[in-house]
C-alpha cells in the first residue's frame, strides 16, 4: 500500500474527501457524511458548468442562452413558448428572464409577439437564424456532455442519473401542469 504524505491525495481520493476528513478530526461529534453528497453535487456542477462553457464560447454562446434557444427548439413547431413557462424551465426570476430575452432578441436568435389567448401574455419564438444555431450546436453538445461522463460507464451513468431523478423528485422538481 502506498504511504500518503500530508497534504497529498492518493489516486482514490478527490478534494471533498479532504474536507470530510478535515470535519471529522476537528468536529468529530458531527457526522458529515451529507457533504460527501452535497459538496460534490456543487463541484460537480461548477465543473460541468465550466466544460459546458468551453464548449459553447466556441459558438459564441453562454449556458443559459443555450439553455433558452434548446428549450424552444424542442417544444416542436412552432418552437414558441410563453415567457412563464420558459422562467419555470430555467428556474429564474421574471426580471432576469427578461434580461434575457432581450440579449437574446437584440442577437436576432429569438422574437417576442403577444399570445393570442392571454392578452397580457407574451409567447417567445425561436428565429430562423436561433433555429439553425442551436440546430448546429446541439450535436457537439451531446459529444461534450459524453466526454464529461467519460469517467463512468453507461450502467454508472444510468444509475446516477436514477439516484439524481429519485432526489430531484423528493426536492419537488417535478414537471409543472401543462408541460
Amino acid at each position: 500500500m502506498r504511504e500518503r504524505v500530508k497534504g497529498q491525495q492518493s489516486p482514490a481520493e478527490d478534494a471533498i474527501s479532504a474536507v470530510l476528513e478535515e470535519w471529522r478530526r476537528e468536529r468529530p461529534d458531527l457526522d458529515p457524511s451529507p457533504m460527501a453528497v452535497i459538496d460534490r453535487l456543487g463541484r460537480l456542477a461548477v465543473l460541468v458548468d465550466r466544460g459546458l462553457a468551453e464548449h459553447f464560447a466556441g459558438y459564441d454562446l453562454s449556458g443559459w442562452e443555450f439553455e433558452v434557444l434548446a428549450s424552444l427548439r424542442r417544444s416542436g413547431e412552432p418552437f414558441r413558448l410563453p415567457v412563464g413557462r420558459l422562467q419555470n424551465t430555467m428556474m429564474i426570476s421574471s426580471g432576469t428572464m427578461t434580461h434575457r430575452l432581450d440579449r437574446l432578441e437584440q442577437r436576432g436568435l429569438v422574437e417576442r409577439e403577444p399570445d393570442p389567448h392571454d392578452r397580457r401574455g407574451v409567447l417567445v419564438r425561436l428565429t430562423e437564424t436561433g433555429r439553425d444555431l442551436v440546430d448546429a450546436v446541439l450535436g457537439t453538445h451531446v459529444e461534450r456532455e459524453k466526454q464529461l461522463l467519460a469517467g463512468l460507464d453507461e450502467s454508472d451513468q444510468r444509475h446516477l442519473a436514477d439516484l439524481l431523478q429519485r432526489l430531484l423528485i423528493h426536492l419537488g422538481d417535478t414537471p409543472r401542469p401543462g408541460r
